[in-house]
């Protein structure tokens, strides 16, 4: 399943004294399959655009198209492009409020209708995919969890409606390190399962450890987008939009100062861990 976005531009109260478009002409599609981060400055647009794809927000002028559709078209079923596109928002655990786990795992889908018996699977798949254990925690109150418990309870939320695409707005904000490595790796291993991920972040290390796509915005305008070895070779432009480059790039490119070759385009750790320790074990430096 793809996503397309067409010239999509949004105004925050249009018309009124306090009006201000937050996103200009932004065309982009998000392929099925793929781990595509939104990037930018504070204020540049990112949530904004994501609150479009699953029809949150309706463009001024534009179109997204999901499955060739234009979600915006009337008689649209909001509740059927919403099975298909699931939105995740920062700080998702303050959404939570049924009394046990697994009431408010279940609220989406006995919304979509669905048999008692539909409604438990889909809670046991889903917090089976989040890493937690329903025997453990199913009847206990979400508000109990600890921290990072409740970010994946409500992330479970969202995936028991089986969407094909899971937009998530900084998933691992406000986590503390092992918390923030655990979030980032549960989304991961959706993306390998099959699962479309669209991810904003504000880390370009996170962005170019999972990202397969990257679209950078700027003002609300679409700045640079590609592969990450392709958005991550513009450091200079990208300083100009107040965005750094991850901490891999600047190393290779300190090494390449210094006369060493490491690949070119490299942005993963893993990469250039990779590139060094073939090296050192040849015995034959790194140029």
């Amino acid at each position: 399943m793809s996503i397309k976005l067409e010239k999509l531009t949004y105004t925050y109260m249009p018309g009124s004294p306090f009006a201000a478009t937050a996103v200009r002409d932004v065309s982009f599609e998000i392929g099925d399959g793929e781990f595509f981060a939104l990037i930018g400055h504070t204020g540049s647009g990112k949530t904004t655009i994501a609150m479009h794809l699953n029809a949150l927000l309706k463009p001024v002028s534009g179109r997204v198209l999901v499955d060739g559709t234009d979600i915006n078209e009337k008689g649209v079923s909001r509740r059927e492009v919403r099975r298909k596109v699931g939105m995740v928002f920062q700080y998702p655990e303050y959404q939570l409020f049924e009394e046990t786990v697994n009431r408010d795992v279940a609220f989406g889908p006995k919304n979509l209708g669905l048999s008692e018996a539909e409604c438990t699977e889909r809670v046991s798949e889903a917090l089976a995919r989040v890493k937690l254990s329903q025997a453990e925690i199913g009847e206990r109150s979400p508000l109990e969890l600890s921290g990072g418990q409740m970010r994946r309870v409500a992330i479970a939320g969202v995936l028991a409606m089986r969407p094909s695409t899971l937009v998530l707005d900084e998933p691992a904000a406000g986590l503390d390190p092992a918390g923030r490595r655990d979030m980032l790796e549960l989304v991961s291993t959706l993306h390998k399962e099959g699962t479309t991920i669209v991810m904003v972040s504000h880390s370009m290390e996170d962005v170019a450890n999972y990202a397969t796509h990257i679209a950078v915005l700027e003002h609300g305008a679409l700045a640079l987008e590609g592969a990450p070895r392709e958005v991550f070779a513009h450091g200079a432009r990208l300083a100009k939009i107040g965005l750094d480059v991850p901490v891999t790039v600047r190393i290779a490119d300190m090494l390449r100062e210094k006369g060493y070759a490491p690949p070119e385009g490299v942005c993963r750790m893993e990469e250039l861990r990779g590139w060094l320790l073939e090296h050192l074990e040849r015995g034959t430096g790194l140029k």
